[in-house]
């Protein structure tokens, strides 16, 4: 899998009322799929909610007479329609809702198959026997899953294990340089049980691109008109990372967004991060990313700057079992360990 994913959320008409947006017209969509695949890019993912559907069609759409040559992933799990039996992760859903991927995909196969978001209503072990059926049936070839907390990672893991079903090889995650949450628990979760880490939003809604900088207006753009994903719970702190990112941009020669897209890119057990953009420039710099490389003087300062509090049980674990840490504590507690050694 190439370490860049392009993604597709812009792609279609706009879906407000689900925030799924949708902008990018047919033959935007089908000049980005071109520049990712000239790129090396070999993945691209969407969901069956962007943008009414549409995304998957846009994609279908650009994609043919080349399917064989990329992977396909998309998404299920949110409402598609008005009845109670049209969202969430029950066999009834999830079957029809790959189904219908797979027509506005215009493919007999979808490589990555993703439940989009947690289902506490639904038995776990009920999503996964309806996923292993799809494998087994051949419209799927791989699961995985989005925005689980590792908790729900870990029970869902348990009982693939316990049933014999297939299991999550992926998990889909937000991270960024100003969230950086996942290092409490999935990260050290997917480097422990081999679950691979696709990352949304790395550029936080644009938020790091550099066009967001402290004390300017900015017009145009998710944060120029009120968007909120992601939650910023420290502007001052998220403002001294954005600066970070343009010194260091300007000193590389490249934009502040490819600088965050390689940090997120180089982190350990990320295996894709996944790139949108409204129109190919946008979507040319951002895979620059692939060709750049951070020193470890770059790498060390934006870690200070967005290292995540220690919460408990971290700052015990830090101060008293630094000597037998495996790798996945080290992603949150190597940096404070280096510099307060036992």
């Amino acid at each position: 899998m190439s370490e860049l994913t392009l993604g597709t959320m812009t792609f279609g008409t706009a879906g407000a009322s689900e925030r799924m947006l949708g902008s990018t017209t047919t033959g935007e969509a089908r000049r980005q799929v071109d520049l990712a695949l000239g790129a090396g890019v070999n993945l691209i993912d969407t969901a069956d909610v962007y943008a009414g559907g549409a995304s998957e069609e846009f994609v279908g759409e650009a994609i043919r007479g080349r399917r064989d040559s990329l992977l396909i992933a998309t998404k299920a799990r949110f409402p598609t329609g008005d009845g109670p039996n049209e969202a969430g992760l029950s066999r009834h859903h999830l079957v029809r809702a790959c189904e219908a991927s797979l027509r506005r995909l215009g493919v007999d196969h979808i490589d990555l198959y993703q439940v989009h978001e947690w289902d506490g209503e639904t038995p776990v072990e009920e999503t996964l026997d309806a996923l292993d059926s799809l494998v087994h049936s051949g419209k799927v070839r791989y699961i995985g899953c989005s925005n689980f907390s590792a908790w729900q990672l870990a029970k869902s893991l348990g009982v693939a294990e316990r049933l014999g079903l297939q299991r999550y090889i992926a998990q889909q995650i937000h991270y960024s340089l100003v969230a950086r949450e996942a290092d409490y628990e999935l990260v050290p979760l997917g480097l422990d049980e081999g679950v691979g880490i696709l990352v949304w939003s790395p550029l936080a809604g644009g938020l790091l691109s550099g066009k967001y900088r402290r004390d300017r207006q900015v017009s145009g753009g998710r944060w120029a008109t009120g968007w909120d994903e992601p939650p910023i719970r420290d502007w001052d702190a998220a403002w001294r990372i954005i600066e970070a990112l343009v010194q260091i941009g300007d000193a590389h020669g490249v934009s502040s967004a490819q600088v965050a897209l390689r940090y997120v890119v180089d982190k350990p057990g990320v295996t894709s991060v996944v790139v949108g953009a409204r129109t190919a420039d946008q979507l040319a710099d951002n895979l620059g990313a692939a060709d750049l490389t951070l020193s470890d003087e770059d790498r060390r300062r934006l870690d200070e700057l967005s290292a995540p509090p220690l919460l408990y049980p971290y700052w015990h674990q830090a101060s008293n079992a630094s000597d037998r840490l495996s790798p996945g504590d080290l992603t949150l507690l190597g940096a404070h360990i280096r510099e307060h050694p036992l």
